[in-house]
């Protein structure tokens, strides 16, 4: 077995730097996009939060107004009965 020369051994060292940069530049592109799509989610998710409590302060009066038809509909009957 012969010993490499040098230069093959800066060759090889080379072509190994410029896998790994490509593999790294891969990976660091990989990661932004993650980072990208999780921002996403994050404003979505707000955006729901906030939806879902507008929803929520909507949501009372419907009962009080079903309560009040209610009374009203009691009154009038009891209205009607006794003329």
């Amino acid at each position: 077995m012969t010993d490499p020369s040098p230069s093959d051994v800066a060759l090889e060292l080379e072509r190994l730097r410029a896998t790994v940069e490509a593999g790294f530049a891969r990976i660091d592109g990989s990661l932004a996009l993650l980072v990208q799509r999780g921002d996403q989610v994050d404003r979505r998710l707000a955006d729901h939060e906030a939806r879902l409590d507008n929803l929520e302060r909507a949501r009372w009066p419907l009962s009080s107004v079903t309560a009040l038809t209610a009374l009203a509909a009691v009154v009038v009957s009891l209205i009607a009965q006794y003329r």
